[in-house]
């Protein structure tokens, strides 16, 4: 998709709210008119009855020609040689009803379905409808629904990328948003389970090592290593060396409001209060740009490369000829690491058509939004950001982009297990311990979150949903 002109903005009670240049406008937060309590009863469809008689009236003039006064719809599906007239009514009817139901579900669904038919006319009624129904301080299924509707709104107007951009260059104070990471980030245990997994790979594949060198493809605010270097200090016989190289991306130098030295000044100082002889390489680089002479390696290290929630970002083979998830992984396995730790979410939206994209996308967030939905109240403010600023510019993205301009490309466990294999390496099972101690932690939280341990990879998901999975690799 080409760019448009498009602005993404907030409201102060938190809404987002595109204007693209598109007859598609969006109000996510609730209007004085929308009163009702819950979008699944139905009760938000049917409440003005002169706006739904108005929008029946409508689709009779689009389906029926502007001589639909003339016509009853019974007469019409009975009378010969108006198959056409019949199928249209049918249709017609079967919209109506939908939107009686008010299943917001199943309104998002048809949408999506419209606009990938190419059926304007359609999508435009039923996004009428749905913009009564969504609301970011509502229902999960509402909340989430404001970003695919939000998604929806900018693929019509072929503006997703700029909203993408918007979402993140517009973001609150830089200290405001590294607030909101942090809260995603303890309250979503699985976030903050796979990068301890991860860990203990590291910590188990260098427990004999005197000089570890660790590359962090998205170092962000490095706060993964805090654990990882307390860890390491308490090792019997004395700590190694550390040195980690940490490469960088825009989102998280904002988030900063600085460079890398801010990470490597924080890292620094931890290890100096645990003993821990310690170096910080900086890499301020895209990851598609990294080469090998960017990683700073050093005779008689022992190495681990940590892919954390990043790789999804890379672009395939399927987006064009620089296959940059497969290159990486080849780059990293001329290092000879000691291991390598994966942890993505656990999601097809990597070459997926746009339909069945936009139903695994749903499915996917509807369960993070549940699971937040059990730790901050609906209407706190700090939920609306963390959910606003962390997760509906990755659901915009994926909804409303293609090609190089959609970044969101996550890929289920067996698509990285063969690009792994294919790159020449094998599983490496995660710590037992590590894992045991996980399982024990997670007792604190609600009993929905779920742990498993497979074929020394690590599921983690609410209810019967998989979200986050973590493994290791070596050569």
């Amino acid at each position: 998709m080409q760019n448009s002109s498009s602005t993404a903005s907030f409201s102060p009670n938190g809404s987002s709210v595109s204007q693209p240049n598109h007859s598609y406008p969006l109000d996510l937060h609730h209007s004085p008119g929308n009163t009702c309590d819950s979008p699944v009863s139905g009760s938000c469809a049917t409440d003005n009855e002169n706006d739904l008689r108005h929008m029946i009236r409508q689709l009779e003039t689009a389906m029926l020609g502007t001589e639909s006064d003339n016509f009853d719809i019974h007469d019409i599906n009975s009378s010969d040689g108006a198959t056409g007239f019949s199928i249209e009514g049918e249709r017609w009817k079967y919209m109506m009803e939908m939107i009686a139901r008010g299943d917001l579900k199943e309104l998002l669904c048809a949408s999506a379905k419209a606009i990938e038919n190419n059926d304007m006319y359609t999508a435009d009624c039923l996004m009428t409808q749905l913009r009564k129904m969504v609301s970011v301080s509502g229902e999960p299924i509402q909340r989430l629904g404001a970003y695919m509707l939000e998604g929806l709104v900018a693929r019509l107007a072929s503006s997703g990328s700029s909203i993408y951009k918007a979402l993140r260059c517009k973001e609150p104070a830089s200290a405001e948003l590294l607030s909101y990471m942090h809260i995603l980030y303890e309250i979503c245990p699985y976030f903050k389970f796979g990068y301890m997994s991860a860990n203990g790979a590291i910590a188990e594949a260098m427990k004999e090592e005197s000089r570890v060198h660790i590359i962090d493809f998205q170092i962000a605010q490095g706060s993964q290593w805090l654990t990882l270097i307390h860890a390491l200090a308490a090792r019997p016989g004395g700590p190694p060396s550390i040195r980690i190289t940490g490469i960088d991306d825009s989102t998280s130098a904002y988030a900063r409001a600085g460079g890398l030295e801010i990470v490597g000044q924080g890292l620094r100082k931890l290890a100096e209060s645990c003993k821990v002889p310690f170096e910080f390489h900086a890499a301020a680089i895209s990851a598609t740009e990294v080469q090998l002479e960017n990683l700073g390696i050093q005779p008689g290290e022992a190495i681990a490369v940590n892919f954390a929630l990043m790789l999804h970002h890379m672009p395939d083979e399927s987006v064009g000829t620089q296959n940059h998830r497969d290159r990486l992984l080849r780059l990293v396995k001329s290092l000879s690491p000691k291991v390598v730790t994966l942890v993505e979410q656990e999601a097809n939206t990597n070459t997926a058509p746009f339909f069945p994209r936009f139903l695994e996308t749903m499915n996917h967030y509807m369960t993070i939004f549940e699971s937040i939905d059990v730790s901050l109240p609906r209407d706190h403010k700090e939920r609306i950001n963390v959910e606003q600023h962390c997760l509906a510019r990755e659901i915009v993205n994926i909804v409303a982009c293609e090609g190089p301009e959609r970044v969101e490309r996550h890929e289920l466990l067996g698509k990285w297990r063969s690009r792994f294999i294919m790159a020449g390496f094998t599983p490496c099972p995660l710590s037992s311990f590590v894992n045991t101690t996980i399982k024990t932690l997670l007792q604190s939280y609600c009993n929905k979150y779920t742990l498993e341990e497979r074929d020394g990879v690590l599921y983690l998901g609410w209810m019967n949903r998989v979200i986050i999975t973590s493994c290791a690799w070596r050569c």
